[in-house]
């Protein structure tokens, strides 16, 4: 037990001696914990053989004197006439029974807890926990799923049955609520009287889903439900002091509500007659553009658009390494021109880029306009690192791929970025440019704006993870060693406001990328500049 306990240890510093909790944020280092749980299984299993090896020898003991104290006690002074049986007695009372005691007091958990303690600082944090319940709050509300549909895990492209008990929804509720978000609090723990209701066991009580419940309806403006709810509470819990507090200033509110004839619904908030909730407005204003094309919806490919479009053989203006071996071209948008290129990547190259940029892999930073520091944000939520043509000849030779497919020359480009996508991974809105309130954006690079974007999928994702064009109406969908590319700036050098664009939350999926983001300087002359603003 102890030299696995050490070599597991040594195995878990060596893997993740570099992961900084943040696990929701990489599906990729969360697979380590696959293993890591499968490991205190089989730790827990070597476990559970010897307390049943201890009891099963605890109850051989017991039957065989549970037979021998029968015999004994029908007729004590006979049975100790025999003095062997007088010399028993007093060896099994001085030697036996203290040896028993101590199997019976030896602590076989010890190698386990051991194991576990150690591991247990590489574990998910509260953090982690509460950013996987905000997760699966991105997926419900982008993908329009009610709380039922995700706790029966009818999702789709999923190979693996995975269901939420009413520990789970509660979880879930409690995480909304602990964050102030009182809209997915309600409708997670409606889902947990839902799942109670129809009879599973759980560890929490109705009176406990009905406090928050209560409370949370009040916070969205619909002190009506609020008193129904608080007395099903009392109801329940009579003696529950803070409902009898809630329900009188519950009461009171109401009452002075209808001395002033003022209660209706605009004034209630978000309440509505069926106890439905309006998703309160967020920061981003075209949220409601940008979550309907990551379902597929909105999408403003007409007819007239779709004739614009064609396929080709690239060669890249006649690069002798394409003239040989063009890539497959396919146009997505035709303004701005967006192309996707087909085999760029192969799965060995895919695989050894995944490989050498895991141990790299950081939480996603955004630079905050208002400071210009690098920072972490709920709005981008994946991992990535930046590998050099130092690091494997692989990464030099894609760099040189995406040079002769894009004719833009690499030198100047930032160093090839890999990333994968958490738990409803994402990347809102944004622009990859920098724009005229960003002046030191990319300063201290010394080589101007970003011109351009080349995007590889390193994976499929079997739903969502799109790429959308909220002002296009445009939505690119992963597709394993395809790449695509487009132009952030027009030839007039500003930024085309048009390529503002984001990444779907991942509802099911690993979501693997990586991109090159090439500066103007250097490509003057490979693609000069044009001869008016909009050019």
């Amino acid at each position: 037990m102890k030299l696995q306990v050490l070599v597991l240890l040594m195995s878990w510093f060596g893997v993740l001696s570099w992961v900084q909790a943040e696990f929701f944020t990489s599906i990729g280092h969360m697979t380590d914990l696959i293993y890591a749980e499968k490991d205190l299984v089989q730790s827990l299993k070597e476990y559970i053989l010897v307390e049943e090896a201890k009891l099963s020898k605890i109850k051989s003991w017991a039957s065989k004197m549970e037979a021998l104290t029968s015999k004994s006690s029908a007729d004590p002074e006979g049975y100790l006439a025999h003095p062997v049986n007088a010399y028993k007695l007093v060896k099994r009372l001085n030697t036996d029974w203290p040896a028993l005691g101590d199997l019976v007091l030896q602590d076989s958990a010890a190698g386990f807890v051991a194991n576990l303690s150690m591991q247990r600082q590489f574990f998910p944090t509260d953090e982690d926990e509460s950013g996987a319940a905000r997760a699966l709050m991105r997926l419900q509300d982008t993908y329009k799923l009610d709380p039922d549909t995700i706790s029966r895990g009818e999702l789709p492209g999923t190979k693996y049955q995975a269901m939420l008990s009413v520990d789970d929804c509660f979880g879930m509720g409690r995480s909304a609520y602990n964050e102030g978000d009182y809209y997915h609090t309600v409708l997670w723990m409606e889902q947990v009287l839902k799942q109670l209701d129809a009879g599973e066991e759980a560890t929490i009580t109705k009176s406990l889903v009905l406090d928050y419940l209560s409370y949370a309806v009040f916070q969205l403006g619909d002190l009506h439900r609020a008193v129904e709810l608080t007395r099903r509470l009392l109801s329940l819990d009579p003696s529950h002091e803070r409902a009898g507090g809630n329900l009188r200033y519950f009461e009171r509110l109401l009452e002075e509500e209808r001395e002033k004839t003022l209660f209706n619904q605009t004034e209630a908030g978000l309440a509505t007659q069926e106890n439905v909730y309006e998703r309160p407005v967020d920061y981003l204003p075209e949220r409601d553009v940008y979550e309907s094309l990551c379902r597929g919806e909105g999408v403003k490919l007409t007819p007239q658009r779709q004739k614009k479009l064609f396929c080709r053989y690239h060669h890249g203006n006649r690069v002798p390494q394409l003239l040989i071996a063009p890539f497959k071209e396919e146009d997505e948008w035709d303004s701005p021109h967006i192309v996707r290129y087909y085999d760029v990547m192969s799965d060995e190259e895919i695989e050894r880029i995944k490989e050498i940029a895991k141990p790299k892999l950081a939480r996603a930073t955004v630079r905050d306009p208002k400071t210009g520091v690098l920072t972490v944000a709920s709005y981008r939520v994946s991992k990535s690192s930046w590998l050099e043509e130092d690091d494997d000849p692989v990464v030099a030779r894609v760099n040189r791929r995406m040079q002769h497919i894009t004719g833009l020359t690499v030198k100047t480009a930032e160093l090839l970025q890999v990333a994968n996508y958490g738990m409803g991974g994402q990347y809102e809105p944004h622009f990859d440019f920098s724009r005229s309130d960003e002046h030191d954006a990319f300063k201290r690079l010394g080589t101007g704006n970003r011109v351009a974007t080349f995007l590889n999928y390193m994976s499929d994702v079997e739903a969502g993870g799109a790429t959308v064009f909220p002002d296009l109406g445009a939505a690119i969908w992963p597709k394993k060693g395809t790449a695509v590319f487009w132009y952030n700036l027009l030839r007039s050098g500003e930024g085309d406001y048009r390529t503002r664009h984001a990444a779907c939350p991942v509802l099911v999926g690993c979501k693997w990328v990586s991109n090159k983001w090439f500066h103007e300087r250097g490509q003057e002359f490979l693609r000069p500049c044009g001869m008016t603003e909009v050019d």
